[in-house]
């Protein structure tokens, strides 16, 4: 579930964590976070004191490279040069190296490179490295020693006090005879949690699969995804798009206790921002509609399959499908716009969804009621919102699905009481990142089953941000929890028939350009 009063003061707190920033300084054969001065005379003299330690190791240190990375020059407190202003920190680091990038509200990444190593009875990940120092060395002695739980949710401590921590430990190479490699892997891999609010589709695509695509998408498949609080639903869920981002197995952190090597590690997951993708962040500029097109490809293969098994079974004599199989196909050679609508069962459920169905037919569409559970399987549901030309459905978790949608498409998001703004940052807004035509429809109070429970003055009723205000656990048990739906068709026709105009504009553009 979308936790709103959170990211409320997330949203709040945006600035102040920007404004701060964070610059790497160096030290000996590492370097460490600090906030960056605000005055210039300040940062200078770090520079110059960082460099007079470093300057006879300037062009073979891994830290002066570091240094060099992370130099920039400031004005009235603003940032006016750096080396790319698009790459994240630790976007490139030599080997021998970690670098953490704290800098985000959202979540922390950091990088390790070299000959790194797992050990997942200690929970850590050693990379072994040589001393540019010159005082001697012990060999079990740490150079570098960080702390991370790998999951996008960085600010809601609530929900990171269940994500197991790893601890990212830099050593002398003399060490690493004590820790050999079971196996040894020749492409990186990106360390990332299942854990956390996995369960619920919004959070599995927004902190999971989205982020996992942002970090790891440019490594072009050759990358090995290792997770902490590994579930094999989850896996089995997913991985028709894991086998678009990766080409090798994915490894359980804590399950495998063999020891795993690799060239490099990436542990945590960038993400932007809700279900969407800044184009000025990626590699190649890639998008939301980038990663859709992946979704495209994931799926189609499996649901290749499931057209040619329907075909055969409403060919059979046998069949009771063949007539409505016929039906189908005469319908889309008449090319009524389809329109999926997601239907929900427990609560904010539209109790007079099959008024809905009848006027929706009666304007032109032809219509198909889904009923999604956690079991159904993601192909299924992809295929028939990717053969739609509007989906409708009531603000919830389930609205996560309009990322299945082609651009284009019209996306009307029926919006309860109370769940106005996170309606619209959540998926209206990310919809039209997408390129789809959104209708948000606002319920008026008489539409809400609340016009029941409370008198009609009621701030309940008239003014729900005053109540969510109070705090996320009001928003749940009234608006969230105890809330249906029952539209007024007569003003809902109203975006309905936009909606249809809408398909035949597009189909008519879709068959002059052809």
């Amino acid at each position: 579930m979308v936790h709103y009063h959170r990211y409320n003061q997330w949203r709040k707190g945006e600035h102040a964590e920007e404004d701060e920033g964070l610059a790497l300084v160096c030290i000996n054969s590492g370097f460490y976070k600090r906030k960056r001065p605000k005055l210039v005379s300040l940062l200078l003299l770090s520079l110059l004191s960082c460099s007079l330690i470093l300057l006879p190791h300037l062009f073979c240190s891994s830290s002066a490279f570091s240094l060099l990375y992370s130099f920039v020059a400031e004005t009235d407190d603003r940032v006016i040069v750096d080396m790319d202003v698009n790459a994240p920190l630790c976007s490139s680091i030599s080997n021998g190296t970690i670098c953490c990038d704290r800098s985000s509200f959202r979540s922390d990444i950091c990088i390790m490179k070299g000959d790194v190593r797992t050990q997942s009875a200690s929970s850590s990940i050693f990379l072994y490295t040589s001393s540019n120092s010159s005082k001697s060395i012990k060999e079990d002695e740490e150079f570098h020693h960080e702390k991370i739980k790998p999951y996008t949710r960085k600010w809601e401590t609530s929900v990171m006090d269940t994500i197991d921590q790893l601890d990212l430990i830099s050593k002398h190479e003399k060490s690493a005879t004590h820790h050999q490699c079971d196996v040894t892997h020749h492409v990186p891999a990106v360390v990332f949690s299942t854990g956390g609010y996995t369960g619920n589709v919004y959070h599995e695509f927004n902190d999971g699969i989205l982020p996992l695509y942002i970090t790891s998408q440019h490594l072009n498949k050759k990358v090995v995804f290792v997770m902490l609080e590994y579930h094999t639903w989850w896996i089995m869920k997913y991985g028709d798009i894991l086998s678009r981002l990766s080409d090798y197995p994915a490894i359980d952190f804590s399950g495998d206790k063999r020891n795993h090597c690799f060239p490099e590690v990436i542990v945590g997951l960038r993400i932007h921002n809700e279900l969407t993708i800044d184009p000025s962040l990626m590699q190649e500029n890639k998008s939301i509609v980038d990663f859709r097109n992946l979704l495209d490809k994931a799926y189609w293969p499996r649901i290749r399959g499931l057209i040619q098994k329907e075909e055969l079974e409403a060919l059979s004599p046998s069949s009771g499908t063949l007539l409505e199989f016929r039906k189908d196909v005469q319908e889309a050679k008449m090319k009524k716009p389809k329109l999926v609508i997601l239907s929900r069962n427990a609560s904010r459920a539209i109790t007079n969804e099959d008024l809905l169905v009848k006027m929706a037919v009666r304007i032109g569409f032809r219509v198909e009621v889904l009923r999604p559970d956690r079991t159904t399987e993601l192909a299924k549901i992809y295929r028939s919102l990717n053969s739609s030309e509007v989906m409708i459905g009531v603000h919830g978790a389930a609205m996560t699905h309009f990322l299945f949608m082609k651009p284009g498409s019209v996306f009307i998001q029926v919006i309860p009481l109370g769940t106005e703004w996170a309606a619209e940052t959540y998926y209206g807004d990310p919809a039209k990142k997408l390129g789809l035509k959104y209708i948000g429809y606002q319920i008026m109070p008489r539409e809400s089953s609340l016009f029941e429970k409370y008198d009609k003055n009621d701030p309940v009723l008239q003014d729900p941000r005053s109540i969510s205000e109070k705090g996320w656990e009001y928003t749940k048990k009234i608006y969230l929890d105890s809330q249906n739906v029952r539209l007024n068709l007569a003003r809902f026709q109203k975006r309905l028939v936009r909606a249809y105009q809408h398909c035949k504009k597009m189909d008519t553009l879709h068959h002059h350009s052809h």
